[in-house]
């Protein structure tokens, strides 16, 4: 299976002083070596914007974050163009652009998007709740 992680478990997996947060679930399909872990630059952006700002909750350096989810494994995927089209094809569930790109994204790529956010999870397929 392929899974890409929805931002608050990408920083939840990366931040040692956060990984408490990660749900059980996740984690155990982040661990497992027949999954396929991919995270977004979508991810990185939004941690960019949303640091920039002031959010507390997205205080960790981008920088390293995508180095170490590389050095870890995870294979980083690109937004494209056909990416950013599929988000006109979702119904309007959801108002963060970032979650919505990452919709279309595991959309788009066949992939099922981890989140723990119930509002994404509402989007039925491609999205698994955790």
């Amino acid at each position: 299976m392929r899974y890409l992680l929805d931002t608050h478990l990408l920083i939840w997996v990366a931040d040692k002083d956060l990984n408490a947060f990660l749900p059980p679930p996740a984690r155990d399909i982040i661990e497992d070596d027949a999954c396929d872990v991919l995270f977004s630059a979508a991810s990185i952006w939004e941690i960019v914007i949303k640091q920039a700002l002031g959010r507390p909750d997205f205080r960790i350096d981008p920088t390293v974050l995508r180095l170490g989810a590389l050095a870890s494994g995870y294979q980083e995927l690109p937004i494209t163009s056909a990416h950013t089209l599929e988000v006109g094809n979702l119904p309007p569930l959801h108002r963060d652009p970032f979650d919505r790109v990452l919709i279309a994204q595991a959309r788009s790529e066949g992939l099922t998007l981890l989140t723990h956010d119930p509002t994404v999870s509402a989007y039925g397929a491609n999205t698994r709740y955790v």
